[in-house]
């Protein structure tokens, strides 16, 4: 299977403003509430106004600093704070970037994205993390947190990609969508406590074969509760050689 990239060259012109007109002319229902959305995010104007967009949050983690340590002037740049937790144990992703926190709205988007096959819901998910990350100094590599072949079977798309696909092509960062494999076919994640979750994923990825992977790459994933996932996605790119691997997340559990 080949390993596809997407370069730094965006969508085309006619493309971006096709879109818009159709926004415009067609602006459709709210994807949260159902009531009458508004061209460009496929939200209405009062879930609009209540995205929950993640605070100042330790760098290492995602979960929110206190008060004394958050930037007021911009909640996405944590400058190098860490919370005492991952002071005293540095997690192996560098960094870890939510552009929400896990509430209202984003609540009701991510499951119906995840699990009931609304892809519109997933390019607002998309589109809230260009949006927080586009400051960002960029990566090597995207690469997306995959699915096991036979959950992709069941579900019919990776969710992950999804995120990724137009998150790599908005920040002209190239996509790595064929590098890792999910190798075990693990029980969901949903279900288990924090410490069932380490185990459950505990060598579950691959590398694949021949594949040369950057120094510096960026996991993508819907959303972060624990980081257990991650966290073996991570030590699983180090032992393929990359040099940093952080982590940008759509929404994150406090």
């Amino acid at each position: 299977m080949a390993i596809n990239t997407v370069g730094r060259n965006g969508g085309g012109v006619l493309a971006r403003w096709g879109g818009r007109l159709a926004s415009a002319l067609w602006p459709g229902n709210c994807l949260a509430c159902g009531a009458d959305g508004q061209g460009g995010r496929d939200l209405c104007p009062l879930c609009e106004a209540a995205i929950p967009w993640h605070p100042s949050a330790c760098l290492r983690c995602a979960l929110p600093l206190a008060a004394e340590k958050a930037n007021a002037t911009n909640p996405h740049d944590t400058g190098s704070a860490t919370c005492a937790s991952c002071g005293a144990e540095p997690p192996p992703l560098v960094e870890v970037r939510a552009a929400c926190t896990y509430g209202a709205p984003l609540d009701r988007l991510a499951p119906r994205f995840k699990f009931h096959g609304d892809l519109a819901a997933g390019r607002v998910l998309s589109a809230l993390m260009v949006q927080a990350f586009a400051a960002l100094p960029r990566p090597d590599a995207i690469v997306p947190v995959p699915l096991h072949r036979s959950r992709l079977r069941q579900r019919g798309y990776d969710q992950a990609l999804e995120l990724a696909r137009p998150l790599a092509s908005a920040l002209g960062v190239p996509l790595l969508d064929g590098a890792l494999l999910r190798a075990i076919a693990t029980s969901p994640q949903s279900r288990l406590d924090a410490a069932d979750r380490r185990y459950n994923v505990e060598d579950a990825f691959d590398v694949r074969p021949r594949v040369d992977l950057p120094a510096h790459v960026v996991l993508v994933d819907d959303v972060m509760t624990t980081g257990a996932t991650l966290h073996s996605a991570a030590q699983c790119l180090y032992r393929a050689g990359a040099v940093r691997v952080d982590a940008w997340v759509a929404a994150r559990v406090p």
